[in-house]
């Protein structure tokens, strides 16, 4: 799967709107559950598949969140990248 990589806003009610980009890749319709992983300052969200155990939900949160790390100078690039999109 190509790496999308979108900005969300949090709501005064901590609610977080999922883009619509994103929502559409995961197939992601109102109501589906979604699993968070939180390691650090790093945040990963996943796609809920009742149909597999915890463990195997989480394997591959663990592993990414293993492998993902974002520098500030990464979080620059995308901040830029997301405000010429906008721009177009």
């Amino acid at each position: 799967m190509a790496k999308i990589i979108e900005i969300g806003t949090i709501s005064s009610r901590g609610q977080i709107a999922i883009p619509a980009k994103i929502r559409r890749k995961l197939v992601l319709d109102e109501g589906e559950r979604i699993v968070f992983a939180l390691e650090e300052n790093t945040l990963v969200i996943k796609k809920f598949d009742e149909e597999k155990t915890w463990k195997e939900i989480t394997a591959p949160l663990r592993e990414s969140m293993k492998k993902t790390r974002f520098s500030e100078s990464d979080a620059v690039d995308i901040i830029h990248r997301f405000r010429k999109s906008k721009k177009k």
